[in-house]
């Protein structure tokens, strides 16, 4: 399955997808995320975010958010997380994977064939960590350490993977500019 999902990444990876990605993606973090973090936090009276940005956190911090959401923002908390943060995984996993198909599309190097589907570890993790954030905003106060512990493994991972794609474009526009000027540097 990994194989095929390559497969059709590089075989629709282009100019016009990436644009169409980017396109998908941008109003996620400028309008739909924003606007949602802005009323969670006008309802808890202060600002207190998403556990979803969060990184190396404990679970006590994460229940202390969740009671301070207050009623009505853990409720519109819950319908983002079941809404906008279903999509949005699939949309920035869909921009990743072209990005990476882009890059690294007709390697020689072997490591890299399946470089390109490995933002789909983020979107699961980012899954994973969402239903914990849901379960624990609907369970209210009889939310489990448990599924708190988990919560903050899953955002651990999902940030982890994200750093190891980020590497992988960084890595991956480099060759591409000293392949460039290699190239350059040959006809010259």
């Amino acid at each position: 399955m990994t194989n095929n999902l390559s497969r059709f990444f590089y075989r629709i990876a282009s100019w016009k997808t990436l644009l169409l990605a980017v396109v998908l993606y941008v109003p996620f973090p400028a309008y739909v995320f924003k606007s949602l973090e802005e009323r969670m936090n006008t309802l808890a009276g202060r600002p207190i975010g998403p556990i979803d940005l969060l990184t190396g956190y404990d679970p006590d911090r994460i229940r202390q958010m969740v009671a301070a959401y207050g009623p009505e923002g853990r409720a519109i908390y819950a319908q983002g997380e079941l809404t906008a943060d279903l999509a949005y995984p699939v949309i920035y996993t869909f921009l990743f994977c072209i990005i990476l198909s882009m890059l690294f599309r007709n390697r020689p190097y072997a490591p890299f064939r399946r470089v390109n589907v490995l933002p789909l570890g983020i979107m699961g993790f980012d899954l994973l960590e969402n239903a914990c954030i849901v379960y624990l905003l609907r369970t209210y106060p009889a939310s489990s350490a448990t599924v708190a512990s988990l919560c903050s493994v899953f955002t651990n991972l999902k940030w982890g993977v994200s750093m190891v794609v980020l590497g992988l474009v960084l890595y991956g526009l480099a060759r591409q500019l000293t392949g460039s000027q290699a190239r350059l540097a040959d006809r010259a």
